[in-house]
């Protein structure tokens, strides 16, 4: 049993490792071991452990994607460690929330019945935090999308996420009983015009992908895709034209040199920063992430590819891909319809976003607010990315047959 425990082929055994290793680094970076470095990377051991035992023991799906997304958050807490300690411990914190919040959905999820015929209970309680938002919400950074309650602070969108998700996924199932295209169609436009108007426009890109996405598979009259595509395309030049907030990231996209002394300033520090880092980057420590504005959330990946380089940048990169790869292929093997299509969107979800924040901090497209999931500093974001993997823990499970025998 201990030889098991301790084998190199355990994966968790290769996560310890790269914990490990990047304890000495801070060790040899901070130039004395002292009790906080050490309760840390304890902390963050015990919980990526127990968890991953726990989950072992709990379900029968697959059980990679938790792995994957254990080694993204170790990743990030180390370099959000790095950036300043008390935002690390505090991460580690938010890790074990997230833990909990995915064993939760989990088992909410795997023992409610009937999700797919709460069309109407999703969009109620996603429209009601749109407005508790834009009611209550206070702006930051240019966007209205936080609700602050006393010391705490969270972006009731991160929730709405899952609930457009299950939304979409519940419509399609139940869509012989409502064939209304033209109202679903408005339904999540509504989605995105609140969106719009709260000025979260990273968010409001996420929400459209997994919308066409899932349209895109599902959809049987292939002229609604062709008119979204085309409405997609309108919208995002009227944006341009009609509100500034567009047009100043887009200028700021093109040509971020012209502005390097105010709009453009993050963006050049972040490409500078990527350049120095060379392949093998300059080493933990070593770099000068704090040029960027913001690095502990939006830049999180500047920092990664400066300091553990290109390579780096390029596992991390990887680490999603093969998320993908075992989402989509848990979409493929599911039988029941409802979790098929709440697999792709949670998948998708969590793709785009990584792309879209990956993109944006490489200038390969307009820069956009949203963190990378599992990596960036943020308690809201780490949590609700949690909750998702739970949802998406039990679509990789065989629901339709543990139905057919509880039935049976």
């Amino acid at each position: 049993m201990i030889k098991k425990v301790l084998s190199y082929k355990m994966p968790q055994n290769l996560i310890f490792l790269v914990n490990v290793m990047a304890l000495l680094l801070l060790y040899f970076y901070k130039d004395g071991f002292d009790k906080f470095i050490l309760t840390s990377g304890i902390l963050l051991t015990f919980i990526i452990y127990i968890s991953n035992f726990m989950l072992l023991k709990t379900s029968s799906g697959d059980h990679y994607i938790f792995l994957i997304m254990t080694m993204l958050v170790s990743i990030g807490i180390i370099m959000i460690y790095r950036i300043n300690p008390s935002y690390g411990f505090r991460q580690i914190t938010w890790f074990g929330i997230g833990i909990i919040t995915f064993f939760l959905f989990y088992t909410v999820t795997k023992n409610i019945r009937g999700l797919e015929k709460w069309t109407k209970v999703y969009v109620v309680l996603s429209m009601a935090l749109f407005l508790s938002t834009l009611i209550f919400g206070v702006r930051i950074k240019g966007a209205i999308n936080w609700i602050k309650i006393g010391g705490l602070s969270f972006q009731p969108a991160e929730i709405i996420k899952i609930l457009f998700v299950f939304f979409l996924a519940s419509y399609y199932v139940d869509r012989e009983k409502m064939n209304h295209p033209y109202i679903f169609l408005g339904v999540v436009y509504g989605y995105i015009g609140f969106l719009f108007i709260q000025r979260d426009l990273g968010t409001a890109m996420i929400f459209y992908f997994v919308f066409i996405t899932i349209l895109y598979v599902f959809e049987e009259e292939r002229k609604l895709i062709y008119y979204n595509l085309g409405g997609a395309v309108i919208i995002g030049v009227l944006s341009y034209f009609l509100v500034n907030h567009v047009r100043v990231r887009v200028i700021t996209w093109i040509d971020p040199w012209r502005y390097i002394d105010n709009k453009g300033y993050q963006i050049t520090q972040s490409l500078f920063a990527i350049g120095s880092g060379g392949f093998f980057g300059t080493g933990i420590g070593l770099g000068h992430p704090e040029f960027i504005p913001e690095v502990h959330t939006d830049f999180i990946f500047s920092a990664i590819c400066e300091e553990m380089g290109i390579f780096g940048g390029i596992g991390v990169i990887l680490l999603f891909l093969i998320f993908l790869y075992r989402g989509f292929k848990i979409a493929l093997n599911q039988q029941h319809q409802f979790f098929k299509i709440v697999a792709i969107g949670m998948t998708a979800m969590l793709g785009f976003q990584a792309f879209i924040i990956i993109a944006g901090v490489i200038k390969m497209i307009p820069l956009t607010g949203v963190t990378l999931p599992f990596v960036s500093y943020g308690g809201s974001s780490l949590v609700s990315s949690f909750a998702a993997l739970g949802i998406l823990q039990v679509a990789s499970e065989d629901i339709y047959l543990e139905q057919e025998e509880e039935n049976g």
